[in-house]
Order: C-alpha cells, then structure tokens, then sequence
C-alpha cells in the first residue's frame, strides 16, 4: 500500500531483468571470474597476495596462521566468505595445481588424490620468493590504487609483476556468458618468446613458438600431437590431448605398467578408483591388479598384467577409457582494459610487455621525483653549511629566533631558501655539521645529480626501457627458471612430424629376444673403440645383439611375424637409449598377437616418397617353399594393428622379408640340403592379399628353412649350417643360376653325422656368427676364421656339441669393427637378420648323393 509522500514508478519485468543480469554478469566478469591480462591474476589471488604483503609475511620472515592471514583478506579487502580467500590461497601453494606456486604453506594443504586441506587454524603460510618479483616496486606508484569495498583502505588495481604471470601459471574461471582456461608455460620458454618479442615486434606467432614450444603443466605427462597446441598459440581455442607418463616393466613373472606422471588436473584416487571398475566390468581385460604405490619421493601407480596380457594393447586401452589420456581445452579470455578479449600467443606477451612498459616508466618517475627532492634538500644544505662563514650566520640567526617559524623564515630569507629546504635545515642534527659529514653531504649530492641523469635518459630513451624489460626478465629467467616437464609426442597430431623432428643419424640395435633401442650417432664417436656388442650392451642372459643398422628419424621399420603380419614404427618412435642400455620388448611396442613373434626386421627411407617405394620391393619366403614379391608402396600406408603381408595356410609359416631393388638374386635353402637361386626377376610382382608362388620345389619331408638376398655376387659367401653343427662357405657363383620353383641343387651333404640343414646366410670376412644351442649356449666366432669351400662336400665343424644337443639358430651379428664403421656413413641399403630359430623335431631326411638336378618349372601354386 502507498504511504504518503511515496511515489510509484512504474517499471517493465523484463527491461528490469535485463538490467540486473547484465550488471550482475559484468560484476562476476570483471570482479571475479577472468584474469586481468597484465598480472594474470584474478582480485581474490590479487587481494590474497596483497594481503600477505601488508602482513610482511615474505619468504624470508617466518610463517603465519593461515586464518590470520584469510581474516585480515576479508577484513580488509574481500567481503565474501572465509573459503573463498582460504580455497584460493591453498591451490596457491600446491605444486600440482600451480606450475610456479605463490604461497608456501607449511601443512596439510590437500593432495592430487583430491584430499581436502586442514582447516585454516592449523596450516600456516607465507609468501613464496618467486611472489616477492610479483610485488616488487609496489610502493613506488607503479599502479593504480583503488578504494576497498568500504572506502577505508587502498587495493592495487593489479600488480606490477615482473613475471609473466598470466602465461606461465595460466588460471581457469568460469563467468557469465564465458569462461576462461588458459594453459601453464615454462618460465625459462616464456622469458625466452618474449625478449624475441621485444627485439622484433613484428614476429610472427609461428616464430614465438620456437621459443615457447608448448604448455608445460605442473605434473609433467605427454602432449599428444601438437595441432591443438597450434590452434591454442594462433586464435585463443584449442583442444590439447594428454598422456600419462608410462613405462612398461617385469615384476616378477608378470609384466606392468608403471604410470609415473598422471595429466594436469586429473584426480588420481579417482582414475584409480574408475580403472577398477572397468577391469571389474572387463571393459579393460588383462589386468591382474593396481597399486597406488606413489611416496613423498613422486608418484607411481602400477598395472600389473596377466600373463597372456598385450601390455601395448592394455595401455591403449587404458589411455581409452581412463584419465590416462585426457585433453586441456584451450580458452584464453582475459580482461584487456576491464573488457574481456579472446588472445592468442602474441597478444598476450603483447600485454605483458606494455605493462612492463609502463611499470619502468612510472617506476623511473617516481624515483626521479624521490631524487630531485633529494637534490633540492642537499642543494639548500651546500647553500647553508657549504662554508664557514654561511653556517655562523645560520647558527646566528636560529639562536636569536624567537620560535621555530621565525628561524625558518629568517633563513629563507637571508639564503633564498624554499620552506622544504629551511625546514631541512632546522631538522639536521648537530653532528652533521662536522667536517666529515659535510664532506658525505657533497658525495651524496654528486651521487644524486648522476642518478638523475641517468634515469632523466631512461624517460627520454624508449630502447633503453625496453632492454631494461629485458634484463630483469632474464635475471627472473636465471633465478626461478626450470627444465620442461611436460613431454611432447609429435606423431599424436596430424602435422609433418618431419618439419619438428631433426632428422639425426642413430644407431638402432635388436637383440636376439627382441629388444630394440635406438642410439645417437654422437654417442658412438665420442666414446673409445669397441662399439655396441656383448661388451658394451647390458643384454639378459644367454641374450645377444643380433641387429645393427645405422638409420636416420625420418626413416621406417618393417616388422614381419610368423603369422605373415606386417608392423610400422618411425625411427623416432623407437625408445632412445644409452649405448649400454638394454632396450624396449619390441612386443611392448608395436600391437603384435600374444600367439604370434617377429620373424623379420626391415628398415626403409621415407614411405611418403612415391619414386622410392615404387622401385624397391619386399620379398618373403615360408617354411613350404612358397615366395612372394610385392612392392613397398603396398607397406606405404602404416596402420597401427597391422596389415597381412602374406596369407599363410595351414602347417606353414614366415621364415624372413627382404628388402630387393629389382637387381638382386635370391637363395632358398632346405632342411635336406638343398638351395636354388635364381634373378630377382623370376618372380612376378603380385598384391599384398596374394599368397605368391613357388620358390622351391621339395619333397614331402622337406622344408625351407632359410632364405637370402646376394647383391655382391663376389664379396659375399654362403654360408649354411647344420643342426649337429657342421657348416661351409661357398662361393656364390659355386651354385648356379637356374628358374625358380626347381629342386635347386646340394648345398650342404647331409649325413646321421651332420644333421639337418637349419639356417642359410650371406656372409664375408668382415663379418661375425653367433650360433645359439638348444641347451642355451651361444658361442661367437668370426668369418674370416672359415675358408671357402666346394658346394657339395660335408663341411667342417663349427662347435663340439655335448651329447644329444644340437644348434637351434644361427644369427649374423656385427663385429665391434664393424660397428665403428657402420656408425660413420649412413647406409642407403637396408640390412636384415630374420629369426631363423626353429623347433627341429621332425624327423632326419635320409641323405641325398645324387648329381645336381634341373630346375622344374614356373607355375604358380
């Protein structure tokens, strides 16, 4: 009801919804939930750190109560609730939260499980060194003050921050009608990008990321791909996927997973928690059990996999369903004159560094003011007590005053003197005017009038403020910079990995169970002679380097399973490791069948070069004699499962791949003795999906067990060896050339002495042999310790074998010669060493004396 004297007006619902929302939304915009560009901080961090600088709560003074601290934030400046300052001010100091935290709190201030803090009566804070660079010149009217919510005291408008605050801490804040998330950046990066920024203010934003090459988040983990990091840096947006920080291990019988860095901001109880129940669910299969084994020391959470368990398929799987892999969506929104504007990488360094600017500038006024007041006191003091007679007559009229004002009106008039010089003078202590003292007064005047020269040059001279921006930020740099934490996985992304990654000479090495690791060339040069061998490589017992080639990033690897599937993986891919390391299971890298093992290894130049993958080709052969030659562009498209090289039937299986460039001639060998060669020609060219043709024609108890690619018919021997440990070299030319898909010719005279015919090799002098015994025993020897000898005789013996022991496997290994070598030239070749490991349990073929028999025929199977 209308009281008297009221009056009523009148207003429309919605025109007043209007009004109010959006003064409430502008409110929550500009007062709470966006950054201010300059500091990087929003007014509760402002106020927070404000607050503690009002308190002296520095790095060097002792700790606080954190409810002192959060009260006198809210008496003060904050009228909002205490968790508001107390929430704050805790992801202030936790070092998982904050890449370059500003509190240092002493206390239970929460965990990366998600654990809540204890109540502010019990944790005690002060300010981090690194806040002090955030605070600095403060007091020298640097920034804008403003009234606090009462009108009784005065707040910064911002903090005239030395550090890149914004850009290396990043923040998130949800507002109305907006929100923000900006990603943390490395300190040392970010000093970096700017002082190129300040040498050229016309760079590009693709020339400020080679210097700030990504977001570097405060628990570490991998960025996979580098497109949303491209997006983010050029318009603001961008979506950046992370990893886990992974490694695969043995404990006991079982393999693991150990996950050693988690992604930024991800619960780890809760991924731990949510991981369990999808192994219960068996949404994720292969998973015996997970522990949470992390420590003051890091963090460290283990899968241990079942026996029969793919630990590459699990990860994937994992890396799925899980926190294991999780994205950062890039918002950069901040407030640029209290407006909020999207920036990309160049606006805000942009930013930073005009607020530099202006900070040096009404820094160097405010001390130039501070030093002309100096001067003039010190000017009136020369005036005064400059000379003995001068500081008579001033005594002499100070003493006959009757008052303090009629002293200081009888010296400004007597030495012209200003109110503040006179009132200078009446305060001067009578031990100044000894001679010692006046002497410092004319030292001290010097020292002023030189600092006002210099900073009157700053104010004039706009380079030298800039280099000055750039001096303090490169001693920030030197002070609180720090190595990256957070990795980069470039083949995550669809960009040219090849414009990131160099293309370096490495040295990859394959062990005979198949453990491969990839080596700088630069290793192998600064180190003394003897290479990569058993002497310099850790290998598992009875274990052996049985692959060396020397490669480049850029370059492939083929892999080829008995079961005719063939893998990819980059060069770069490839686990880097020290000369004496051990390696990686190749299992463990590529997504090979538990049932199934790799027969061959191939290394190619770039699969994206049509000439190259058009004139090279790949050829195969199979335990029933079958061949197959296909070109390497059909292997040109990777797939991350695999292809099928080669259909495989029944009772048959891959025996090895070789890389041919359409010149070469090739050997098949059997388990009854026999070997045929013939042109590389010989065998048409046919899809991937074919199952090929006949290589060699054999017996119904024979079998291939070997093939090879001569490409030196002169320097190169072959050399076969039988299962009871006989062997030879012969010739190449010894045997001759014939079609392909006859019976071949004798190569070894097999005999109930020699046994079967178990492996086929081209060798030379230069190189070395490993044969591996059934019983485990692996004996080394050198090629030039065996001559060459005629095609059909018996051989020599190799090894004295124990009773009913036999060789298992024979592999071409490096010598330690040899390795120096390979590692000072590139090969343009590949070269290859199929597992030739067999079970030999069939029966001895009886012995054949006959004469050499004609080739058969040339039709397919």
């Amino acid at each position: 009801m209308q009281k008297e004297g009221e009056r009523l007006i009148p207003i429309n619902i919605v025109d007043e919804m209007k009004s109010s929302y959006i003064d409430y939304s502008m409110s929550v915009i500009v007062s709470r939930a966006l950054p201010d560009v300059r500091d990087g901080l929003k007014p509760v961090h402002r106020r927070v750190l404000y607050g503690m600088y009002g308190l002296g709560v520095f790095s060097n003074r002792k700790y606080l109560k954190s409810a002192r601290i959060v009260g006198d934030v809210l008496g003060k400046y904050h009228p909002h609730g205490d968790s508001s300052v107390y929430d704050a001010m805790v992801r202030m100091a936790q070092d998982w939260s904050l890449r370059y935290p500003q509190v240092d709190g002493q206390g239970n201030f929460g965990s990366m499980d998600g654990d809540p803090p204890a109540a502010m009566r019990y944790t005690e804070a002060r300010l981090k060194k690194i806040s002090d660079e955030v605070l600095s010149d403060l007091d020298k009217e640097t920034v804008d003050f403003q009234n606090n919510f009462d009108d009784s005291l005065q707040e910064p408008t911002v903090m005239p921050t030395k550090v890149p605050n914004l850009l290396v801490n990043g923040t998130s804040g949800i507002a109305v009608g907006m929100a923000t998330n900006m990603a943390p950046h490395n300190l040392s990066e970010s000093v970096d990008a700017i002082c190129a920024y300040i040498d050229n203010k016309e760079i590009t934003i693709d020339e400020l990321m080679q210097h700030i090459i990504a977001p570097d988040f405060p628990t570490g983990g991998i960025i996979y791909g580098y497109d949303g990091v491209r997006d983010a840096f050029h318009t603001g947006r961008g979506r950046v996927v992370l990893r886990a920080k992974v490694s695969f291990d043995e404990i006991g019988n079982r393999n693991a997973i150990i996950v050693s860095e988690i992604p930024y901001q991800v619960n780890k109880a809760e991924m731990i928690a949510r991981t369990a129940e999808l192994v219960k669910d068996e949404k994720i299969p292969g998973i015996h059990e997970i522990r949470d084994e992390s420590d003051r020391k890091g963090l460290r959470v283990v899968y241990e996999l079942k026996n029969d368990a793919i630990p590459n398929v699990v990860l994937n799987l994992l890396y799925k369903y899980t926190a294991l892999q999780t994205s950062f969506s890039v918002n950069n929104i901040a407030l640029v004159h209290g407006r909020p504007e999207q920036l990309n990488l160049k606006d805000i360094i942009h930013h930073f560094v005009e607020h530099r600017h202006e900070v040096i500038v009404r820094r160097t006024q405010f001390e130039l003011k501070k030093a002309k007041e100096r001067a003039h006191i010190l000017e009136g003091f020369m005036k005064v007590i400059g000379t003995q007679d001068a500081l008579d007559r001033a005594i002499s009229i100070i003493r006959h005053s009757a008052n303090p004002q009629a002293a200081k009106e009888g010296l400004i008039e007597a030495f012209e003197l200003s109110d503040i010089q006179a009132q200078a003078i009446l305060d001067l202590r009578l031990a100044r005017l000894t001679g010692m003292e006046l002497d410092k007064i004319r030292d001290e005047y010097d020292a002023i009038m030189k600092e006002i020269e210099n900073l009157e040059d700053i104010l004039a001279n706009e380079p030298r403020r800039f280099q000055i921006i750039k001096d303090e930020l490169i001693e920030i740099k030197e002070k609180y910079g720090d190595e990256r934490r957070t990795e980069i996985d470039y083949s995550g992304g669809e960009m040219s990995i090849e414009d990131i990654i160099p293309n370096e000479a490495v040295v990859l090495t394959i062990s005979h169970a198949g453990y491969i690791k990839r080596t700088s060339l630069s290793e192998y040069k600064i180190q003394s002679r003897g290479g990569v061998g058993n002497k310099a490589a850790t290998t598992r017992d009875s274990d052996f380097l049985e692959y060396i080639v020397s490669a480049t990033n850029h370059q492939y690897m083929l892999f080829f399973t008995e079961k005719g599937r063939c893998y990819w993986l980059r060069v770069f891919e490839i686990p880097e490791g020290s000369k004496t390391a051990k390696g990686r299971a190749v299992q463990n890298l590529i997504n090979i069948e538990p049932d199934d093992k790799i027969k061959a290894y191939i290394r190619t130049n770039n699969l994206k070069d049509s000439e190259y993958v058009n004139q090279m080709s790949v050829v195969m052969v199979t335990k029933n004699g079958t061949i197959k030659k296909t070109s390497l562009e059909a292997y040109s498209r990777p797939r991350v499962n695999g292809v099928n090289a080669i259909e495989i039937r029944d009772n048959d299986q891959l025996l090895g791949a070789y890389l041919t460039n359409g010149t070469s001639q090739i050997m098949i060998a059997t388990k009854n003795g026999k070997c045929i060669r013939f042109p590389e020609e010989k065998v048409r060219e046919v899809g991937r999906g074919s199952i090929g043709v006949r290589g060699i024609a054999m017996e119904d108890n024979d079998e291939a067990i070997g093939m090879i690619v001569v490409n030196d018919v002169e320097n190169e021997t072959v050399l076969v060896v039988s299962e009871k440990g006989y062997g030879k070299r012969t010739a190449v030319e010894d045997y001759r050339i014939t079609n392909r898909g006859g019976k071949g010719v004798i190569t070894l005279n097999i005999t109930e002495k020699t046994g079967n015919l178990i492996a086929i090799q081209n060798v030379t002098d230069e190189d070395g042999l490993m044969i591996i015994n059934k019983s485990g025993v692996a004996i080394r020897m050198g090629m030039d310790e065996m001559r060459v000898m005629g095609r059909n005789t018996q051989g020599v013996k190799l090894i004295n074998l124990k009773k009913n022991d036999e060789i298992a496997a024979i592999a071409k290994v490096a010598m330690d010669k040899d390795v120096e070598e390979d590692s000072e030239e590139i090969e343009e070749e590949t070269e290859i060493v199929a597992d030739n490991q067999e079970d030999n349990t069939i029966p001895q073929a009886e012995n054949e004396n006959t004469a050499e028999e004609n080739e058969n025929s040339d039709s397919e199977e």
